[in-house]
């Protein structure tokens, strides 16, 4: 049941961040999606979904090798570094 928990908070960012590609894709080629008046307005919006898509993603996967200890020493809590010595 985690891993499934897992796979979907990773899979939906992953959709959001698709889906911006897919907004500014289609405002570079001049074709208009049906909620945007603006195609500048359109590649903003793009711009926005992929960049919370893909740091969603990117703080998912950080926070958990952190939670492993699996990071370098500068991204490492300052109290675990303490505790060691």
């Amino acid at each position: 049941m985690v891993r499934l928990i897992a796979l979907i908070i990773v899979v939906i960012p992953g959709i959001v961040a698709a889906l911006g590609v897919k907004l500014m894709r289609d405002s570079v080629f001049g074709v208009f999606q049906w909620p945007f008046q603006s195609i500048f307005i359109q590649f903003f919006i793009g711009l926005l979904f992929f960049f919370a898509g893909v740091g969603l993603i990117g703080g998912f996967i950080f926070h958990r090798d952190k939670k492993r200890n699996k990071v370098q020493k500068r991204f490492q809590s300052r109290l675990k570094n303490a505790n060691r010595g």
